[in-house]
Order: structure tokens, then sequence, then C-alpha cells
């Protein structure tokens, strides 16, 4: 991505490593946790990892591990919501699951997770440790409250951020935190970057959930309203409850997706009362925060590269 053009080279080594790092005695494992890196990604944990090391001493060395471990979680989250999902395609390439079955899905994340445990345990400090540990969990919590209340219209904006803070902004978070941290940032430092990268973390989410409604399938490489058809309330939607006036209608349409009803209509009702719109103000207060938490901190090297990954967040249409 051009965002990341100042890490591009460091970024391509990432690349290699976590090649090199799912190769197994066992060709299959191989073979799939391959597929699952071919079929690409934005690699956003990773350069995060790298920008916020680049405010402190930078050492690539030492930034690595965590970089190319933080994909790895990633991936194992993507390759487990597959399964729950029952996704056959993920940016317009077949999953994991659909090539190979769950059961084989199901331990090719846990061996990527395990993967990225390994990596990790060479760092000496507690401190890394403890936030990928404590960061892992509350993700896992998010997303099994995601999946045991589908089609929960009584879902809040509140129960909404909380979800979206551990499935998504927690990693992102993290990616920022520890990168400046390895790199010896002070702590004043690694905590504005931890809060930047909560805030990048959160508009990106509900960018996301925006483009599962409104983008190009082509582009977003799933079916438009995929969201909806699983049961999974998002910020649109949740506003749109409250403040449409055939909110009623669109309750039962949304109550109606687990029976093969097509989210054409519903998607509509969500935009006429303003559901998108909503959400794009939303995304806008993330993103100001995130820019005020780099404003506060001293000129370096990757400032400027940081700010412009807020504003694409905010931007993106894929």
């Amino acid at each position: 991505m051009e965002l990341f053009k100042e890490i591009k080279d460091e970024l391509k080594i990432v690349e290699r490593e976590l090649h090199a790092v799912v190769q197994s005695p066992d060709p299959l494992m191989t073979q799939t946790s391959s597929h699952l890196l071919k079929a690409g990604g934005k690699r956003m944990r990773p350069a995060f990892s790298l920008l916020a090391g680049k405010c402190a001493n930078f050492s690539f060395e030492q930034v690595l591990p965590l970089a190319v471990a933080l994909e790895l979680i990633h991936m194992a989250t993507l390759v487990h919501d597959d399964v729950v999902d029952c996704s056959s395609t993920r940016r317009g390439t077949k999953t994991v699951r659909a090539i190979w079955g769950n059961k084989l899905s199901v331990h090719i994340g846990s061996y990527l997770f395990s993967k990225s445990l390994s990596l990790i345990s060479k760092y000496e400090s507690p401190f890394v440790n403890r936030i990928l540990a404590d960061t892992s969990v509350r993700m896992c919590i998010g997303e099994i409250e995601q999946i045991s209340n589908p089609f929960d219209i009584q879902k809040t904006v509140k129960d909404y951020f909380f979800t979206i803070y551990r499935k998504t902004a927690l990693l992102i978070s993290a990616s920022c935190q520890l990168g400046a941290f390895v790199c010896g940032a002070p702590k004043q430092m690694y905590e504005s970057l931890r809060r930047y990268g909560h805030n990048i973390g959160m508009a990106f989410q509900i960018t996301d959930d925006v483009l599962d409604l409104v983008a190009d399938e082509k582009l977003l490489g799933k079916p438009k309203g995929s969201d909806l058809r699983q049961g999974i309330i998002t910020l649109p939607v949740i506003y749109a409850l409250k403040n449409s006036p055939k909110r009623d209608k669109l309750k039962d349409m949304v109550l109606r997706q687990n029976n093969g009803y097509e989210p054409e209509e519903a998607v509509r009702l969500v935009k006429e009362c303003g559901g998108i719109d909503f959400s794009g103000q939303i995304v806008h207060r993330y993103i100001t925060r995130a820019r005020n938490e780099l404003s506060a901190l001293p000129n370096f090297h990757s400032k400027s590269a940081l700010a412009s990954v807020a504003d694409f967040i905010g931007t993106r249409r894929f």
C-alpha cells in the first residue's frame, strides 16, 4: 500500500518471514497456511508496529518477531471466523475452510496462534507477553459474545462499541503500543500510540461494517450484506432500528435473515434513515481523536505516515 511506502522494504521481509514461519514438516500444514498468506491482506498490524517503532530507537531486528506474531494472531482469528461464519471466500479467494473443511481449518488457526506464541517468547520483557496474552483473551471474549447473540435487535450502541473494541481495536492498539515499546520509547509515547491505535481500530471496524452494506462486492471480496445474513447487528443497523420511520418493518427483515431473506431492502432502509451517515460521523470522531494523540507527540520520522493512515481509514472503500 502507498500509505506504507516508507516501510515497504521492511514489510517485504515480514512477508518472507511469515512464509518461512508457517513451514512445517507436514506438507498439508504448509500448503494450507501458505494459501492463507497468498490470499493477501493489508498487513496493517505489522505495519503499525513498524511505524510506531520508528518513533523511538528503531531496530528492525527487535520489531520483526513482534510484527510477524501480530499478523499470525490476526490470521488465526480469520481462519476461525471463516469456520464460524461458514465463509467460502475472503478477499475474493476461497477460504481454507472452503477447500479443506472445518476440522482442518480449526487446527490451522490454532497452529498459527501457537506459532505466534513461539515468536513472542523471544522477548524477555513480561510486559510484551502480558499485553498480547490479555489482548488475545479479550479478543476471544468479544467474538464469543458476538456469535452467542445473533439477530439481537435490542443491541445498543454501547454494546456494539464494546464488541468492536475487543474484536478489532485491541490488537491494533497493541501493535502500536508494543512496536514503540520494544524500540525503547518512553511510557508517555507508547501510551499515546496505544490510544492512537485504539481510535484507529474503532474507526477501522465501523468503516468495515459500513462497507459490508454499501461497498462494491468485487472490491470488498465478499457478498454485500454478509453481516445481516449472519445476524451481526452493526452500528448503521442499530441506528436505523431506533430511528427509522419503518423500524418495525426493518426489525422483521433483520429477524428473517436466517430464513434465507435477502438483505437488499433492509440495507435500503438503513441508508434512507441516515444510518450510514451517522456511522460516518462516528468514524470521523475517532479519526480526530487518533490525530490528536499524534499531535501531542514530538516529531518523528513516521508521524506523517501514521497521520496519513488515519485519514485513509476514514475514507477507504475496501
